[in-house]
């Protein structure tokens, strides 16, 4: 636990032009406060022992702002940016070196049974507000807009905007590959 915790103070220090040093970035972060009270709380989750899980995750959220479920599934390297009002939800799962900005929610369409919030694969990158909703997977490298809607899946490598969601730049300019993506949207 101790070396993903230093991974993710090194990730804030990378993303973030503000951060000084690793101190400050230890005691006054919300978003690293947020992942400790996570991966202990994910912890104590893994071992059924729910109550406490969900006590240390609502603890954390009360002093941070960054609701995180102990049941998601977070790896290393999340980047929280000015983290009040983000929610992930218990079946999320999150791949490494992703970047979430404030008001981000990572949730459900309802009360379905079984996986039924997003995946996000590696480096994502969800721009403020967005609302990635259901059990959808979005690609690695993939960005968000701000303020955007995200109902369907998303291939690797590009960027969605809008409500709903649209990819405006797949990664290949390719007339095929554009056709593609419509396709893709089309289902």
């Amino acid at each position: 636990m101790f070396k993903a915790i230093k991974y993710d103070i090194n990730k804030v220090l990378e993303n973030d032009p503000a951060a000084r040093n690793s101190v400050e970035v230890f005691l006054l972060y919300p978003c690293v406060h947020a992942l400790i009270g996570y991966r202990i709380a994910h912890c104590f989750y893994k071992h059924k022992m729910f109550f406490m899980a969900r006590l240390i995750s609502q603890t954390a959220r009360f002093f941070t702002g960054i609701e995180i479920h102990p049941g998601a599934k977070i790896g290393k390297g999340l980047f929280i940016d000015h983290g009040m009002g983000v929610v992930i939800g218990e079946t999320a799962e999150v791949g490494d070196n992703v970047v979430l900005y404030h008001g981000v929610t990572l949730g459900g369409t309802g009360k379905e049974k079984g996986k039924r919030h997003p995946t996000l694969g590696n480096n994502v990158m969800v721009g403020t507000g967005a609302k990635i909703l259901g059990p959808i997977k979005i690609g690695d490298n993939c960005k968000i807009g701000a303020n955007a809607v995200v109902l369907k899946d998303l291939p690797a490598n590009v960027t969605a905007v809008g409500i709903p969601a649209k990819i405006v730049n797949p990664s290949s300019g390719s007339k095929e590959k554009i056709i593609n993506i419509n396709k893709f949207y089309a289902e």
